[in-house]
């Protein structure tokens, strides 16, 4: 009897050690990918959709009179604003009215030449369009009409209002406000729970940029569709945006406390830090890169 429950155990322990073992050498399957591109309607709203393709975003307005699209996001990609344009088509056959940009850099406004062809009006900042007319890319459409500070622009029962709400990120960069649907669309100066990273702060304006956001902030808005997908996908929200400027306040008081003490620009990065920011994405990351753009205005006046 002994030494049938021998056999029986040592059967049980070699099934069950094959078992794990082959359980254990099993790759585990990698996270499915996100489609190259996808086009989702904003929640609450009839005519308001989100167009991503790969890490950019823009926002387009349906309505019976025509089509309003921002930034192409075509850089290089040739082929982002021709799926774009095939997404919009998907959802209405309205001519394309406006093609407005956010700013002039040319990941989020290369391409538009699809939408000029299809009858788009292209806006721009004016410092846009100066900037644009200087480089001379061949992949990039010079604006057909500039603004300044701020122009509404009414088409088939929809408000948007283009505001400048002064430096941050660019010189040249304004938000699209809707303001029935209490939605913002704004590119690359508001970062969604996260340090703003290297290619964000690299040719900022600091100090210009917390006006900016204060200026932002003062808008009428609920909502905010980012120039690059928020953590889920998700949109943007004031305390984002709210986050955001505490974190450039705190950091640049910290900065010009070092600088005044002949820190800038070492060891100032590996010096200052402003913890309660830690749980920020991206901090560990990025911090250095925000240190050194703010000893430059701090202790370079530049």
């Amino acid at each position: 009897m002994q030494r049938k429950t021998l056999i029986a155990l040592s059967t049980a322990l070699f099934t069950a050690g094959f078992t794990g073992a082959a359980t254990a050498q099993t790759p585990t399957p990698a996270p499915a990918q996100p489609p190259m591109f996808a086009t989702t309607k904003v929640d609450g709203t009839d005519n308001v959709y989100v167009f991503r393709y790969q890490n950019h975003q823009s926002m387009f307005v349906v309505t019976p009179a025509g089509v309003i699209v921002t930034d192409p996001i075509s850089y290089g990609r040739p082929q982002a604003a021709k799926a774009y344009l095939d997404e919009v088509r998907k959802i209405t056959k309205a001519p394309i009215k406006y093609l407005i940009y956010s700013h002039h850099h040319y990941d989020h406004i290369a391409g538009g030449k699809v939408f000029k062809e299809a009858g788009a009006t292209v806006i721009s900042h004016r410092r846009a369009k100066e900037r644009l007319a200087q480089l001379k890319s061949p992949d990039v459409v010079l604006p057909d009409q500039v603004m300044d500070g701020k122009r509404t622009i009414k088409l088939g029962g929809t408000t948007l209002e283009l505001v400048y709400t002064g430096r941050n990120h660019s010189d040249s960069s304004i938000v699209m406000l809707l303001p029935k649907e209490k939605i913002l669309f704004a590119v690359d100066f508001n970062a969604l729970g996260a340090v703003p990273s290297r290619l964000a702060v690299n040719d900022s304006y600091p100090v210009e940029w917390e006006a900016s956001l204060k200026r932002t902030l003062a808008l009428g808005w609920e909502r905010q569709i980012p120039g690059h997908p928020g953590p889920g996908g998700r949109l943007g929200t004031r305390k984002d945006m709210e986050d955001q400027l505490a974190f450039m306040t705190d950091l640049s008081a910290e900065v010009k406390k070092a600088s005044d003490a002949g820190k800038c620009f070492d060891p100032a990065t590996k010096e200052v830090r402003v913890p309660k920011y830690g749980t920020l994405a991206g901090y560990e990351q990025n911090i250095e890169w925000n240190i050194h753009r703010w000893c430059g205005y701090w202790g370079r006046g530049i």
